[in-house]
This record gives C-alpha cells, sequence and structure tokens, in this order.
C-alpha cells in the first residue's frame, strides 16, 4: 500500500524543518542550563557588592520560565511542525518572546505588590532588557537546535542510501547458484525447488525493501537467516554445517531489516565456500540485561579473502550505530582459526 500523499508531503515539512522534542529532557534541560548561566554572568558582571538574594531569585525567576517555555513549546510542537520552510523556528522564537513578556510583566507586579525592592528601574526597561537577552539567547540556542537537526538528517539520509545500496546489492553469483538449484531440484525433488524458490523470493522482497517500516524484530530477520542458509545448504550440501543457540534470544527486539543476513552470507561466502571440507558458522545470542548479544562465527580460511569484502560489515556497523547510539558496538576479528562477529545491541525502551 502506497503511503497517501498527504502523509508524504507533512513528513516531508517535517523532515525538512524538524524541531526539537520540547516534550525531552534534552531540550527542558537546555532551556534551564542557557537560562541559569545567563542569570549567572549577569550577576558576576555586575559592579555592586554580590546579593545573594537577587541572584536566588533571578534563578527562580529563570527556572520558572524555562520550564513554562518547555510545557508550551510541548503542547503546541504538532501545530507548529506543520507550518512550512522556517516558520517552526520561527514561530518558537515568538512564543518565548511572549512568554519572557508575560513573565516580566508578572515579575514585575510581583515585586512591587511584595515590596521586595528586588527588581531595579521602571517596568519598561525592566522588559525591554529581559526580551532583548531572550531575542539574542532563544535565536542563538534554535540556531543551534536547526544545525544540530541539519547534521541529524544528513546524517539520516546517508544512512537511508546505505541502505538502499545494501538492499539493491543482490550478488549475482548467488542468485545463479540459486536458480542452478532450484533447476537440478525441479527434476529430483519439486518440493525442495518449490520451497527454494519461496525462501529465495523472500530474500528478494526483503532485499528490495518491500516493507513499511525501516525496523522488524529479530525473530524476523532470524526468520530470514534461515530462508538463505536452507538456500545454501541445498547447494554446498555437507559442506555447510550450521550450530544455533538462539532460544534465549527475545524474537520480539527491535531491529533493522538485513542487519544479520548479510553477516551470515560473509560467513558462508568467506568461510565455507573457499574451503573443500567446508566447515561450522555458528549462531549465538542471548540476552545480557536489557541488551541483546549476537555472535556469528565461520572458519577462517587458509588464504585471506580478496580486498573490498568489508563493505557489508561496515554498512552494518554504520547502520548499528545510528539505529542504536554509541551504545552499540560491532566487534569483528580473528580469534584463532576462526572470524567472529560480535554485536551489542541495547535494549532501551523496546
Amino acid at each position: 500500500m502506497r503511503e497517501p500523499t498527504s502523509r508524504r508531503a507533512a513528513r516531508g515539512r517535517t523532515e525538512q524543518s524538524p524541531l526539537p522534542d520540547f516534550c525531552q529532557l534534552p531540550a527542558l534541560f537546555a532551556l534551564l542550563v542557557v537560562g541559569a548561566l545567563t542569570v549567572t554572568v549577569m550577576w558576576l558582571a555586575r559592579d555592586d557588592p554580590r546579593d545573594w538574594s537577587a541572584y536566588s531569585v533571578g534563578m527562580l525567576f529563570a527556572t520558572l520560565l524555562g520550564m513554562v517555555a518547555a510545557v508550551v513549546l510541548c503542547a503546541l510542537r504538532p501545530w507548529l511542525q506543520r507550518l512550512p520552510g522556517h516558520l517552526p523556528y520561527a514561530g518558537v522564537w515568538l512564543l518565548l518572546l511572549l512568554i519572557v513578556l508575560l513573565g516580566s510583566l508578572a515579575a514585575h507586579w510581583f515585586d512591587g505588590a511584595l515590596q521586595m525592592h528586588l527588581v531595579r528601574g521602571s517596568l519598561p526597561v525592566f522588559v525591554r532588557d529581559n526580551l532583548l537577552i531572550a531575542a539574542l539567547l532563544g535565536g542563538a540556542m534554535l540556531r543551534y537546535f536547526y544545525v544540530l537537526a541539519q547534521w541529524q538528517a544528513r546524517l539520516a539520509a546517508v544512512t537511508r542510501a546505505q541502505v538502499e545500496a545494501l538492499q539493491a546489492r543482490i550478488r549475482p553469483h548467488f542468485l545463479f547458484n540459486s536458480m542452478n538449484t532450484v533447476a537440478a531440484l525441479i527434476r529430483v525433488d519439486p518440493a525442495a525447488a518449490e520451497r527454494t524458490v519461496e525462501d529465495l523470493s523472500e530474500l528478494f522482497r526483503a532485499a528490495l525493501g518491500q516493507h513499511d517500516s525501516a525496523d522488524g524484530t529479530l525473530g524476523e530477520e532470524l526468520a530470514l537467516v534461515e530462508r538463505y542458509l536452507a538456500i545454501e545448504q541445498l547447494r554446498l550440501g555437507e559442506r555447510l554445517r550450521v550450530r544455533r543457540e538462539l532460544d534465549e534470544l527475545p524474537r520480539d527486539f527491535p531491529l533493522p531489516r538485513l542487519l544479520l543476513q548479510p553477516l551470515v552470507e560473509n560467513a558462508v561466502r568467506h568461510g565455507i565456500q573457499p574451503l573443500r571440507e567446508g566447515g561450522e558458522v555458528t549462531l549465538r545470542g542471548w540476552r545480557d540485561g536489557r541488551d541483546v548479544r549476537i555472535e556469528i562465527g565461520n572458519p577462517l580460511p587458509a588464504t585471506p579473502p580478496a580486498a573490498g569484502n568489508g563493505h557489508g560489515l561496515d554498512s552494518v556497523r554504520q547502520r548499528v550505530a545510528y539505529r542504536y547510539g554509541p551504545q552499540a558496538s560491532v566487534q569483528a576479528g580473528a580469534e584463532g582459526e576462526r572470524f567472529v562477529v560480535r554485536l551489542q545491541l541495547p535494549g532501551g525502551k523496546g
């Protein structure tokens, strides 16, 4: 099913000028830190003796403004996101000025009503200074959020391009070998030939990206790996032996599609095919707290593989880093007579 045009257009606008999520702690923390630093710098820059009560009240005022701004921007963010171009950022900037204006009026009124004498100067001067500070700092902060959003968008675009390139990169030799296997099985074992065609169609469906979401589940990816191994088992016969230790894995764990299959394909292509006697591919996985750990191992051939075989592994590293962040890791290297790839994927809320 194709995505509706209106939804695609809305998503395109969102990706063009994404606003920070003011409902999350990082944005709230940024607002509070900017306000606290502003009050501190202004307090330190004064020539008269330090007035700790004024500093405390100023810090309270900045904190309240930051929290009110975060709540308002969190509530209005879906509406702001629908604005075209850079208007969402302009809307946030104007809302910040409005909040500071109302907060300044309220603070000046309370200071006069309670006879605290913490606000120096007349109401117009107090409001003007606060608006100038909010305009400058708000603009600088929004500029930072904009540059950060653009960097993240470019990173996402590069990652999507790499995923699309990986999905489009169907090895011709695998296709030809699979079709030869099907042709050989049609008369000898029609049922096996039919199963092979079904497995091959599922692999191509995944490779061509016939899914609505970027993420699948670990169970779906393991099923795809099994289909690939079933095709290679028919071709390599007893040369390919697979040891599976995957019972402890959570099958509903969110996983980018085509993440494990290229690693298993590399294990078969570079670890089993070059060996006349074949070898064993090991697939291990387990829960480690909230994290998921997966190991894929294969025997090392006597001669090193040809240059350029690390493309799939590099793509997996980049996809894992983009999807799971710095807490995830992909380690690969020779261990004795075997080559082992280890993935550590943080569970988080998923």
